[in-house]
């Protein structure tokens, strides 16, 4: 029997709570309190940028793009960069980039740590996107922001050449706001990465989760395997075949194709017992990696299905969250109760 999926809300420290059927698309949420500070943050600064670069993983595009900072940053030339693309599926990448560069006012790009010279195009993207800025008297300014472990700080130390911001493979590594010259006329604002309030989309939560944008402490490691792994066995069924010798995994259940992966890995307990905890870490890590191949786990098409059913059981819930509140109101008699049908108006003066 898979686990029943969980709710954790690290920010106010709150211990695990099993979800309800109802809550199911809601599985992982994780906003520290510094991420409260961070969106503050970008919406003062944001009034003097004249470009957002928005870092994305290219191995989920869509749900490494954060709606909070599309608000934000509404109005303002975006350059969208897929990062890790050299771990990503080439002929989906593409597809997100055209999904992109169709949109007014937004230019994609895609990029990997091996990029020689990825400074030359970003800076040149942005020029693009902002013709009138350059020159000591209007120098070119830029917000560079995305999710958590994106790889953020990585391509800033490429693109300054030295040191500039502390790196490191986990969650939540920068936690203030820096500004970094890359030319006597481009500042760069780099800051700290951020996810959103509340994740609608059941499914991003679970990739945010196998790509490392989320604290560990926040989910199961064996639920985020198990969703991880039945994605790949519908769409990659080769990787698992060539990783881990699972050469039926489609006619397979992830559950079973998790016990392969421990079997394979020697993830084994007393008695011969496969530790599914330890098989589920070997699972997400292999994916992070880059072991099981080239993978890309949404596609523009499967992000726009996912979404339009999250808004919809969004909107669901509010329409249930607002009626409990008016009979809360109409008990305390804050507001009047309404008229009933078959009541007689009252007399007028």
């Amino acid at each position: 029997m898979r686990k029943q999926r969980i709710d954790v809300r690290q920010s106010t420290g709150q211990s695990r709570i099993p979800l309800g059927t109802e809550n199911k698309n809601m599985a992982i949420q994780w906003f520290p309190g510094h991420m409260h500070l961070t969106r503050k943050a970008i919406g003062e600064r944001i009034r003097e940028i004249d470009v957002v670069i928005e870092l994305l993983d290219a191995r989920l595009p869509g749900s490494s793009a954060n709606p909070m900072l599309a608000e934000l940053t509404r109005g303002k030339p975006a350059l969208k960069v897929l990062n890790k693309q050299d771990l990503a599926d080439p002929a989906r990448t593409a597809q997100w980039l055209a999904h992109y560069n169709a949109m007014p006012g937004v230019r994609a790009l895609p990029l990997d740590a091996g990029m020689a010279t990825p400074a030359r195009a970003l800076v040149d993207a942005c020029h693009q996107l902002a013709p009138l800025r350059g020159g000591m008297a209007k120098p070119m300014r830029v917000l560079i922001c995305g999710i958590p472990n994106v790889g953020k700080s990585t391509l800033i130390n490429t693109l300054k050449g030295k040191r500039a911001a502390k790196t490191g493979d986990e969650a939540g590594v920068t936690k203030t706001e820096q500004r970094i010259t890359i030319a006597d006329d481009f500042y760069l604002y780099d800051t700290p990465g951020v996810l959103w309030p509340r994740i609608i989309v059941a499914k991003s939560g679970y990739n945010l989760a196998a790509s490392g944008a989320i604290g560990r402490n926040a989910f199961d490691d064996e639920e985020v395997a198990l969703e991880l792994l039945d994605y790949l066995r519908q769409h990659y069924p080769q990787a698992l075949a060539a990783r881990y010798g699972l050469l039926d995994a489609e006619a397979l259940s992830d559950e079973q194709v998790l016990e392969g992966v421990g079997r394979r890995r020697g993830a084994l307990q007393s008695g011969g017992r496969v530790n599914v905890q330890k098989a589920a870490e070997i699972a997400i890590h292999d994916f992070r990696s880059g072991a099981l191949g080239r993978i890309t786990l949404e596609s523009p098409e499967e992000f726009a299905q996912w979404l339009a059913a999250g808004e919809k059981l969004d909107a669901e819930r509010q329409v249930k969250k607002d009626a409990i509140e008016q009979a809360r109101l109409m008990r305390l008699k804050k507001v009047p109760r309404p008229a009933r049908v078959d009541e007689p108006d009252e007399p007028s003066d």
